[in-house]
C-alpha cells in the first residue's frame, strides 16, 4: 500500500479524570539493576520488578488460557510490552524492564517535561549555541541559526521529524541541555521509570543513556494526558517554513510497506546504531485503548519495528478482555497515597471498581498536582479516589474518540 496523499490529525480526546491502575496493595518493587553501558542481546537475569514480579522475568510473560489467542510467532524485537491504556494492565510482555538505548522514543519523556513550560506562541530567535552539541548524524528538521520559530513550530519539529535540533533549540530555551537533562531525570523518577538513565535530551546514542519498554510506555502514557501531546503526536503532515513536513512514525503516515494502522494516533519512532527501531504507539478499536512499545527487532527488514508492533497490537486487541495481565503500569510518586492512610480507603474490588471519586475531582487538578499519566481514553472515565489511591477500572459508554482533524 502506498503512503496516502491525504493529510491530518488523528488524537484521542479524553474526559475530566485520570487514568493509571494500581492496587494500594501491590508489593513493594524492587531498585532496577544499575544501567550498563555495552548492553548485550541477552536480558539479564535480574530486572526491575516495577509493575509486577513476572515483568522483571526474562522471556515472554503471557498467560495463555482457553480462549486467548497465541502470540504470534515472528516478533524478533528483544523487548516489547502490550498493555491496556485504561486499567494500566500489562496484556504481555517480553523482557519488559531491559534497560536498552532508546533513541527517539526518550523525545516523548522530553515532551512530557517540558511542553507546559513554553506557551505554543512564544517566539525565539535561534543562536549559535542553542545547536551546539548535537550528535553526528542527527536527524534534523533545518533548524536555521538567525531564524525565528514559534514554540508551536519547534514541538512539530519534534514530533514529526524528530529533530535534535529542535530539542537543542527548546533545551537552550529552558536552561541548556544540563538543565533539561535533570528536569528529565527528576520527571522519569517522579513516573517510577526506574529503568531510565538521560544523559542527553533527544535520545541520541550516549554511555549509560537507557530506557526500557515499560519505562517508554509510561512516558506516553503521562504524555497523552496532555492535549498538546496527543495533538502533536498524531499530526500527520505540518506547514515548517516554506515547505511541508510529515510524520516520520509509519503506521500513522504510512508507507510502501507498511500501511497506516487502523486506529493508530500516535506516539513515538527512534532508530539509532545502538538503540535499533524503537517504537511507542497507541491505537483504538472497539473502545478500547492500547499502548505497544517494542524496542530493536533482530529482523533487518525494513520497517520491521512497525511490522512486529502492529502484529503485536493486532493480538492485543483480540486478547483484551480474555486474558488474565501479568503486570500493571504503576503510578506517579505524586499519586501514591500519603503514610499513614488507611489501606482500604477506596478499595472496593481489585482495581477500585465501585469505590466513589472525590467530588469537584478534575482533568485540570490532576494535571496540575501531578497527579495521572493520561486522561480517560475511550470507554472509560477514571476518577481520583479517596485517601488519593490511585485506583481505577469504571467504564462508562462513551463516543467514539478517534477521529481525523484537518491539518489547520
Amino acid at each position: 500500500m502506498s503512503a496516502p496523499k491525504k493529510t491530518g490529525r488523528r488524537s484521542l480526546l479524553v474526559t475530566s479524570a485520570t487514568l493509571l491502575a494500581l492496587s494500594a496493595t501491590a508489593p513493594a518493587a524492587l531498585a532496577a539493576p544499575v544501567p550498563s553501558a555495552h548492553p548485550t542481546a541477552t536480558p539479564p537475569d535480574r530486572m526491575s520488578t516495577v509493575g509486577g514480579v513476572r515483568l522483571g522475568q526474562p522471556g515472554t510473560q503471557v498467560n495463555l488460557a482457553p480462549g486467548v489467542p497465541v502470540l504470534p510467532k515472528d516478533i524478533t524485537a528483544r523487548s516489547w510490552i502490550v498493555t491496556d491504556a485504561e486499567s494500566g494492565e500489562v496484556l504481555a510482555a517480553h523482557n519488559a524492564h531491559w534497560r536498552l538505548p532508546p533513541a527517539s522514543t526518550l523525545k516523548m519523556l522530553f515532551a512530557d517535561t517540558l511542553l507546559p513550560r513554553f506557551p505554543k506562541d512564544e517566539k525565539h530567535k535561534v543562536v549559535p549555541a542553542d545547536l551546539a552539541g548535537m550528535g553526528v548524524g542527527s536527524s534534523v528538521v533545518g533548524i536555521k541559526e538567525g531564524h525565528t520559530y514559534s514554540v508551536h513550530d519547534l514541538w512539530l519539529g519534534v514530533f514529526l521529524r524528530s529533530g535534535n535540533d529542535a530539542v537543542h533549540t527548546l533545551a537552550s530555551m529552558n536552561n541548556g541541555v544540563a538543565q533539561t537533562v535533570k528536569d528529565m531525570q527528576d520527571h522519569a523518577d517522579e513516573l517510577q521509570a526506574l529503568d531510565t538513565h538521560v544523559v542527553s535530551p533527544d535520545g541520541y546514542d550516549e554511555p549509560g543513556q537507557l530506557s526500557s519498554a515499560y519505562d517508554l510506555t509510561l512516558f506516553a502514557r503521562s504524555g497523552l494526558q496532555k492535549k498538546d501531546f496527543r495533538d502533536y503526536c498524531s499530526t500527520v503532515s505540518a506547514r515548517f517554513e516554506s515547505g511541508e513536513i510529515r510524520n516520520t512514525n509509519r503506521l500513522l503516515s504510512g508507507d510502501t510497506d507498511v500501511p497506516v494502522y487502523q486506529g493508530i494516533a500516535g506516539v513515538k519512532n527512534g532508530n539509532t546504531t545502538n538503540a535499533g527501531a524503537t517504537f511507542t504507539g497507541v491505537a483504538e478499536r472497539g473502545g478500547r485503548v492500547l499502548l505497544v512499545t517494542v524496542m530493536h527487532p533482530e529482523k533487518a527488514e525494513h520497517n520491521e519495528v512497525y511490522k512486529e508492533t502492529a502484529r503485536l497490537f493486532d493480538w492485543g486487541f483480540q486478547a483484551a478482555g480474555k486474558v488474565n495481565p501479568v503486570g500493571e503500569l504503576v503510578p506517579p510518586k505524586s499519586a501514591l497515597p500519603s503514610p499513614g492512610a488507611s489501606a482500604s480507603a477506596g478499595n472496593s474490588g481489585k482495581n477500585g471498581a465501585g469505590a466513589r471519586p472525590v467530588a469537584g475531582a478534575t482533568a485540570g487538578t490532576a494535571a496540575g498536582s501531578g497527579i495521572g499519566t493520561a486522561a480517560a481514553i475511550t470507554g472509560g472515565v477514571l476518577v481520583l479516589l479517596a485517601g488519593a489511591a490511585f485506583l481505577v477500572n469504571r467504564r462508562w459508554p462513551l463516543p467514539d474518540l478517534m477521529r481525523r482533524r484537518p491539518r489547520s
